[in-house]
């Protein structure tokens, strides 16, 4: 069937016409019979299946066979897909290695190789099949930076680990191992942890980074809701797959583009989700990448107030009870969004399901007894999951975790280490603890460059029972990660942040209510004898991305011409200092 160009209405197939219609294609027409298209299919829009399979990883390691239904609804909704395949650096297996410096990298790789698939063979639309912690905010930004039909599906949650009675994660290995160096935990202990936790395919199973931002784009509408709710092996994600291939080419014939769902009030509601589960502080480093490739005014400030205004009501884990899975059986994402727009925390949006926000939140069943979800009227927490506090050592901000404990302040010496390894070291060893602030420097984007997680440290310490201490960092925390930590500390200490001129025992203090991470120390004052250590080794792709990656309070982008930091320049970016009320 031909279909004619209008200007209030291209069809469906615009964009891969460039590559399949008239006489000077007929050599691309000749490589795509040879892939299996006929002159049927040349009026279809293409649809790209780009998938974040892999073997070596239970987080993606099932995503082959959710391709299989998702192939299936885009032909059954008239498009042809045409299967891609990207990377994904999984953070469990990295997480305490150097390899971990790829972790965030990869998300720019990611994003990167999704566009030039699309935009090099022109395809009209795009269903990104992701697993593991980077791919999923990768995808969206790809989807924000093209700005054409598009969504996201999630592959699920990893079901529960069992130990005896108890539901165990990979959270609890972390925490096995910090138990075994202190001797708390035998090896057989350890192993018994080792083999149970991650039982099969799905992503690790609490409100970590893969299910927060599962979720985000669930509520930010770039996800069909209830889609990525699904588990892994649960029977229903078969069902799921093949509805988002029919939503891909449902967004095609309508002509709605990725920007129509990434809006300054979709960030806001995804950043509300974020606090209200409980969920990981690099949402924040995702989000506001997102809305840096959307080209919209979406800040790490705009994060914190949305955080702010949502309590935790979701009791899972790092710092509740529960996983991922229960959540599922619960009632769902469906259940979270019904409860935050009956407070009136979020407002209604478009979603690529095509009902809006609010629709969908209608149609949540919450499971009778459940004790996952709770409300604003008892929330788990009365305060959000995470805060931006700003100060001496960190001038364009730094992100605070708040789930799991209820300190607001802490005050204790500094112990430093300039690599994740030094510091994991002092820890087993019992070097730090009780009363410290360890501080964990040169692990920014540039500095490691990649950023790498601290999951090792914080696990290690809660393992060992070390409770009172507080760790900062240029770094990042995993979303597994709970205590009293502070993460993206910007300008981080590669960038002349004055977080590299903290030396051993100078006093810290962290101020929760007046978002204030200070020291009473003049810093300035020793810059000018400061010598900077050299730079880490850094070949190829990570060289590359030391040369062009922005601060964390930018997202970490790579894009050319990221926005300004957003500080703010009243309370508390100005506020007096620790080092001024001295």
């Amino acid at each position: 069937m031909t279909q004619d160009f209008t200007p209030d209405r291209p069809p469906p197939n615009a964009r891969s016409r460039a590559v399949t219609a008239g006489p000077n294609r007929a050599a691309a027409r000749s490589y795509l019979r040879a892939a299996g298209m006929t002159d049927a299919d040349f009026d279809k829009p293409m649809i790209a299946v780009v998938n974040t399979w892999s073997s070596v990883t239970p987080c993606n390691m099932h995503l082959d066979r959710l391709a299989r239904d998702v192939r299936a609804g885009i032909i059954a909704a008239g498009g042809y897909p045409v299967d891609f395949n990207t990377i994904v650096v999984t953070d469990g297996i990295s997480m305490g290695t150097a390899g971990m410096k790829a972790s965030l990298i990869s998300r720019e790789v990611v994003a990167d190789s999704i566009e030039l698939a699309v935009e090099g063979h022109q395809l009209d639309g795009v269903i990104c099949i992701v697993g593991c912690d980077k791919t999923i905010p990768a995808a969206a930004m790809a989807l924000a930076r093209m700005d054409i039909p598009g969504l996201v599906y999630y592959g699920g949650t990893i079901m529960p680990g069992r130990i005896g009675a108890r539901d165990i994660s990979v959270q609890e290995i972390f925490e096995a191992i910090g138990a075994h160096a202190s001797g708390a935990l035998d090896d057989e202990g350890l192993k018994a942890v080792e083999t149970a936790a991650c039982p099969g395919a799905g992503a690790c199973g609490g409100q970590f980074t893969a299910n927060t931002m599962a979720m985000a784009l669930s509520v930010m509408g770039l996800s069909p809701m209830g889609a990525n709710d699904v588990p892994a092996v649960d029977p229903g994600k078969a069902s799921e797959g093949e509805r988002c291939g029919r939503l891909i080419v449902e967004r095609v014939f309508a002509g709605d583009t990725a920007r129509k769902y990434i809006t300054r009030k979709s960030l806001r509601n995804a950043a509300i989700a974020v606090s209200a589960s409980g969920g990981s502080t690099n949402a924040v480093l995702h989000l506001t990448a997102i809305a840096t490739e959307a080209g919209v005014p979406f800040g790490i400030e705009d994060c914190h107030r949305a955080c702010e205004d949502a309590a935790v009501i979701c009791d899972l884990k790092p710092g509740g009870r529960f996983l991922a899975s229960h959540l599922y059986a619960a009632g769902g994402t469906r259940l979270v969004v019904q409860r935050m727009a009956a407070a009136g925390k979020i407002v209604n949006t478009p979603t690529v399901s095509g009902r809006s926000l609010f629709a969908e939140a209608a149609e949540a069943e919450e499971a009778p007894g459940q004790q996952v979800v709770t409300d604003f009227d008892r929330p788990v927490a009365d305060r959000g999951s995470f805060a931006v506090i700003y100060g001496d050592i960190a001038p364009e901000g730094a992100v605070i975790k708040l789930t799991g404990h209820a300190l607001d302040r802490f005050e204790g010496p500094a112990c430093v280490f300039d690599s994740e390894e030094d510091a994991f070291h002092a820890v087993q060893d019992g070097s730090v603890g009780e009363g410290d602030v360890i501080i964990i420097r040169h692990e920014g984007p540039r500095g490691g460059p990649g950023m790498r997680e601290m999951l090792q440290v914080t696990a290690a310490l809660k393992g060992r029972g070390v409770q009172n201490v507080a760790l900062i960092t240029d770094g990042r925390f995993s979303g597994a990660s709970y205590g009293f930590v502070a993460g993206h500390v910007s300008p981080e200490a590669a960038a002349g942040g004055p977080i590299a001129l903290i030396r051993d025992g100078d006093p810290i203090v962290i101020d929760v209510p007046n978002r204030r991470i200070d020291t009473p120390v003049d810093l300035e004052s020793r810059r000018a004898g400061f010598i900077p250590p050299p730079a880490r080794p850094a070949h190829g792709t990570f060289a590359k991305y030391r040369a062009a990656v922005a601060s964390a309070a930018q997202g970490a982008v790579t894009i050319p011409n990221p926005p300004p930091a957003q500080v703010p320049t009243h309370s508390p970016a100005a506020a007096p200092s620790a080092r001024e009320d001295a």
